[in-house]
């Protein structure tokens, strides 16, 4: 187990997401879904023109998920899905379902302990929009849907979202605070399913590596660490932007720490984060310019 430097994604500040987030509010308030779409192959070009960095590193993630050299199509490619699921979120934290054909994969389980006021914890990664998840529970009855973010990405996007929706805040809970898992707890308590990415950690975060994309790579050992002391199942959920309108939601059983003895969960615990990081390899593998990973995740450098 290991305690990495400060990770190129914190010191980057997340710049490129808040940076189109708060240009594709504006663009997408004033003109529609149909003109922002135009708008954001302008916005793409730039970023892959300008974000040497970026770039760089796109293509060394993309190399190991294509299974060849990615050229600059691919580079092109991956920063536009990024940029339609930062877009596709203004419409959905409004509602618009109408706009999008959301399929989804694998939920029965999770709307069992739903509806059983159980509740579970949905493990994710940058891959695709959780956004769309939050969206459709909230369009579902009895789905209800809480995201657990670090404290300053969530009042960053918060402040961004709060002018378009503001009920859209009421369901983040911030990480890094003594109350964080009691309102995890909580939330579960009344049947929510708690939502975290655990792809990417805070400096002072634990992790321990894990094959990911045929090399080892680190991964948070905190997320994990929650769930099983919250002693609830966990399910991998991705929501993948399949282009133009259409999104597939997929749930897959990850672990379930609800009996786990205290003497087993660190053996638990890994077990779960190498499952985790090869169905994250699966589904990167599957829907490759989904991951969202522009800095050295395998930090080579």
């Amino acid at each position: 187990m290991t305690r990495p430097a400060t990770p190129s994604w914190l010191r980057q500040q997340e710049r490129s997401n808040l940076a189109i987030l708060r240009l594709m509010v504006w663009i997408s308030l004033t003109f529609g879904r149909a003109i922002g779409r135009v708008v954001l192959y302008g916005i793409t070009a730039y970023y892959v023109l300008f974000a040497p960095r970026a770039r760089h590193f796109s293509r060394e993630y993309l190399h190991r998920a294509l299974g060849r050299w990615a050229e600059w199509s691919d580079g092109f490619r991956h920063v536009f899905s990024f940029a339609s699921t930062i877009h596709d979120r203004i419409y959905l934290l409004n509602d618009r379902f109408d706009l999008f054909d959301i399929e989804v994969i694998g939920a029965d389980p999770v709307h069992e302990l739903a509806a059983a006021q159980t509740g579970a914890v949905l493990i994710g990664a940058h891959l695709g929009s959780f956004e769309v998840l939050r969206a459709v529970g909230r369009g579902r009855a009895g789905l209800k849907v809480a995201m657990l973010m670090y404290e300053e990405n969530a009042r960053k996007i918060n402040a961004t979202l709060e002018a378009i929706n503001p009920a859209a805040t009421q369901d983040i809970i911030s990480l890094g605070r003594m109350e964080s898992m009691l309102e995890a707890r909580d939330k579960l308590d009344q049947g929510y399913l708690v939502g975290i990415l655990a792809d990417r950690s805070l400096s002072d975060d634990p992790t321990v590596d894990c094959e990911f994309l045929g090399e080892m790579a680190p991964f948070p050992v905190g997320p994990f660490r929650l769930a099983a002391m919250l002693r609830r199942p966990v399910f991998f959920m991705t929501g993948l932007y399949l282009g133009g309108n259409h999104y597939r939601i997929h749930f897959e059983a990850l672990a379930d720490f609800t009996d786990t003895p205290r003497s087993e969960r660190d053996a638990a615990i890994r077990a779960a984060q190498q499952h985790y990081a090869d169905r994250l390899s699966h589904y990167c593998r599957l829907a490759p310019y989904n991951w969202f990973n522009f800095f050295d995740f395998w930090q080579k450098k």
